[in-house]
């Protein structure tokens, strides 16, 4: 087994204990947030499995996990755990009611997609990240080494394509990048701006480390992201790893008790 098919096993560890630790602090403050969290984290750790799973064999429906909670919805879902500690109004409960039809939506649409699957063009030697869709390839520009690729009718036009699991114009990937982008802005940019508040404040600094922490690991996979669709798979797995560890990290100064915030104890007077 080579390290790229053992980090991901790693990063779903360290999510599977972040994901309990974030919980146990719903069921003790009952704070939304918590709850948030806690299900984008569970999906987090799904989808790295889920990965992991397909850096070894084929499964239709570990790529369905894959692609819904670790392509789709995850950031967006820990992202709006952000949003509700930032926010205290009325009109966070109806984007909440946005994201859950959306999510709901969204794994309709994974579902639909499931019978046109193209699984013959799937391999274990590249990560699925490298893999989920179909590429129309433009004029002059040549497949990737090692691609499959087809000819097939798209938008009344003959092209070639690179083969993907998911087949060209397949409705769920659109909704992707509404989630996508809506977590990177929650998450990253709620972490910034808390960071940001507390240190104008010269108030808990620990929460400054946290988010910052917090924001450094939501950039790094999404950087490991982009490098994939790019072409640089390799560094994927690893921008993972290291996204979970910099989040649990920043989650864990985030919430460390100040010194003001621990009670002393007061010693009782001798008789």
């Amino acid at each position: 087994m080579s390290i790229n098919q053992v980090l991901p096993f790693v990063s779903t560890a360290i999510m599977g204990y972040f994901t309990v630790w974030v919980l146990q602090r719903y069921a003790v403050r009952r704070a939304p947030q918590f709850l948030f969290w806690g299900i984008g984290l569970a999906m987090f750790a799904a989808g790295s499995f889920a990965e992991a799973f397909l850096s070894l064999a084929w499964n239709p429906w570990v790529f369905f996990v894959w692609y819904l909670f670790g392509a789709a919805l995850n950031a967006a879902w820990i992202g709006h755990g952000t949003l509700y500690l930032l926010v205290r109004k009325r009109w966070v409960h109806a984007v909440t009611g946005v994201l859950i039809v959306g999510s709901l939506f969204a794994g309709y649409l994974m579902l639909q997609a499931m019978p046109k699957l193209d699984a013959a063009s799937f391999t274990t030697s590249k990560p699925v990240s490298e893999q989920y869709g179909t590429k129309v390839l433009k004029d002059g520009e040549t497949a990737p080494a090692g691609a499959q690729t087809a000819t097939t009718t798209y938008r009344g036009k003959e092209v070639t394509v690179v083969r993907g699991l998911l087949p060209l114009g397949t409705p769920v990937r659109l909704t992707t990048p509404f989630f996508n982008i809506y977590g990177l802005l929650t998450l990253v940019g709620g972490a910034i701006y808390s960071a940001y508040l507390f240190w104008r404040k010269r108030v808990m600094p620990n929460r400054v480390i946290g988010n910052v922490l917090i924001a450094a690991g939501a950039l790094f996979i999404g950087s490991a992201s982009t490098l994939t669709r790019l072409g640089y798979g390799q560094f994927l797995y690893l921008g993972e790893l290291l996204s979970a560890i910099l989040m649990f990290a920043g989650f864990r100064f985030a919430a460390r008790p100040q010194p003001d915030e621990v009670p002393q104890a007061i010693a009782a007077p001798a008789d």
